[in-house]
């Protein structure tokens, strides 16, 4: 590929752009919010957990859910680096961020501010695909 058309291209220039986009999200979600989270067990789950099981009425499900919102902003974020099962890691994190930006709400807006940034960086990716930078486009041969 030519440097002119890698610079200039409106397809290298969108897929690159998913590129640095997947990777900074998911770096900074991992890094700074998720692993720690992951490694941190039961007691920690419990707490994450327990905002969106008290709202659905599941109290006993607030380990579970806790794990699964440590799973996304882990291994979810990993995995939209990759650029694999980009879609489905994306609409995890998507949705944790959800349910974290509806807690944050409460004490208003600026303290929400970073879930709804990660909220909308993972419904753009979620919309957008992995691009052509990305384990699904070099497996599967298509944007997923």
């Amino acid at each position: 590929m030519q440097l002119n058309s890698f610079l200039f291209s409106t397809k290298s220039r969108t897929n690159t752009a998913l590129l640095l986009g997947r990777i900074t999200t998911g770096f900074l979600m991992v890094k700074l919010h998720g692993w720690g989270k992951l490694m941190a067990g039961t007691e920690r789950w419990e707490g994450l957990g327990s905002t969106l099981a008290e709202a659905i009425g599941l109290d006993f499900m607030s380990i579970p859910l806790g794990f699964m919102a440590s799973f996304a902003e882990s291994i979810a974020a990993v995995l939209i680096i990759l650029g694999l099962t980009t879609r489905p890691a994306a609409f995890l994190l998507a949705f944790t961020m959800l349910v974290a930006s509806f807690k944050k709400l409460e004490g208003g807006l600026k303290a929400a501010e970073l879930p709804l940034l990660f909220l909308t960086l993972s419904l753009i990716i979620l919309l957008c695909g992995a691009g052509k930078y990305s384990l699904d486009h070099r497996i599967f041969g298509r944007k997923k």
